[in-house]
């Protein structure tokens, strides 16, 4: 009887279906997020005055530098995989994952800053426009927090060696769920704070 011969492709196909994997958990949180921003557009177009009843309330140059430092975060993601993918850089990676991680609590703070003002100020998250508000700038907040969590696990993992110039996988998944958090972000604060 002959051997079974596992072909030479299969690491590259076990990488290519978790990028695949990865990808479709993206476009799966994509039509989640869609569909959420919608009901923001929904409150707005069908419930009266927007402006005077909410928008008065919320304060666009803090969250947009709240925005700042959200997208700022990305810059490092993308230095942190280059760190690694190009030159096995693991110190390199290290440094800009912990300003990802900075960066990502300080917008969680400012995000909390902005609500403790909004109910300060009466809005509640029982409201016309607070609830939708509440609902979607909080889910965002959780896969912020998300994001930072596996940020810190990918840490361990460098400490552990466990990512090569040659094996950088999962830095290059949390970039992909990092950008989308990002850009799912930039859309609410343009269709919540500018439009």
């Amino acid at each position: 009887m002959s051997e079974v011969q596992v072909p030479e492709t299969a690491p590259v196909a076990q990488h290519d279906n978790t990028k695949l994997g990865m990808w479709i958990f993206v476009g799966g949180e994509v039509v989640f997020f869609i569909s959420l921003i919608l009901l923001i557009v929904f409150a707005r177009l069908t419930q009266g005055d927007y402006e005077a009843q909410f928008r008065s309330h919320l304060s666009i140059p803090v969250i947009a530098l709240n925005t700042f430092v959200l997208v700022t975060s990305s810059y490092f993601v993308v230095r942190a995989l280059e760190a690694i993918s190009l030159s096995g850089n693991r110190k390199a990676l290290r440094n800009n994952m912990l300003m990802v991680i900075v960066l990502g609590l300080l917008f969680l703070g400012g995000q909390a800053f902005e609500w403790i003002s909004l109910f300060r100020e009466g809005v509640s998250y029982a409201s016309t426009f607070g609830s939708p508000f509440f609902t979607v700038t909080g889910i965002h907040g959780t896969h912020v927090f998300v994001g930072i969590l596996w940020a810190v696990y990918l840490l361990v993992g460098n400490r552990r060696q466990l990512f090569t110039q040659e094996n950088h996988l999962g830095i290059e998944n949390f970039g992909l769920y990092w950008h989308f958090v990002d850009i799912v972000w930039i859309v609410l604060f343009t269709v919540i704070y500018l439009i």
